[in-house]
């Protein structure tokens, strides 16, 4: 695989993973709240399917909302600056731009997985909370799980931290090319 189709495939991955994490970020589906059938006997009002519910980073993190405000829009805003300087370093093919454009992208993945890792820890501790507050059988028949919106958050984990992999080897391809500079002595 040569250098511009090592460029095209890094540019594609940013820009999948700039709209992965954009519609990640702007959805509600990442905490998935289901209340099983009741058994005979309970005498809770409504059908359980009442009490089904869907949240994302803007509506359960109250107290630790002022970090997913940082953490995963700043990673999102490293994707904007590492896909133009990636544009640029790749038009240019310049050794040290593609360098920084790596790290960029590698820098932006671990800002997403910090800001994944944050919400999935405050996730279980507030459910861990809530069951201590209550008697732990109101909470037999509910089911917790991650949607939609968590898996676009890996998967544009993925595509950050395989862009800078890709911006990184077109460095080292770069590097190692003879210099396509002439001297005349």
């Amino acid at each position: 695989m040569g250098l511009p189709h090592l460029f095209l495939l890094a540019r594609l991955c940013g820009i999948l993973s700039f709209s992965f994490l954009a519609s990640a970020i702007g959805t509600d589906y990442w905490y998935i709240l289901e209340v099983a059938e009741r058994g005979p006997g309970n005498s809770s009002q409504g059908p359980p399917g009442d009490l089904n519910s869907h949240s994302g980073l803007w509506r359960i993190c109250e107290g630790m909302h002022r970090v997913f405000v940082v953490v995963l829009p700043l990673s999102l805003i490293l994707l904007v600056f590492g896909w133009i300087c990636g544009l640029i370093s790749s038009l240019s093919e310049s050794f040290q731009l593609l360098l920084l454009t790596g790290s960029f992208f590698l820098l932006g993945g671990a800002m997403t997985l910090s800001g994944i890792s944050v919400y999935i820890s405050y996730s279980q501790a507030a459910f861990s909370e809530i069951g201590q507050m209550y008697d732990q059988k109101h909470f037999q028949q509910v089911h917790i799980s991650f949607g939609w919106s968590m898996a676009l958050a890996w998967l544009s984990f993925t595509t950050e931290v395989t862009c800078g992999c890709l911006f990184l080897l077109s460095a080292q391809m770069l590097h190692s090319q003879p210099s396509r500079h002439s001297v005349v002595i």
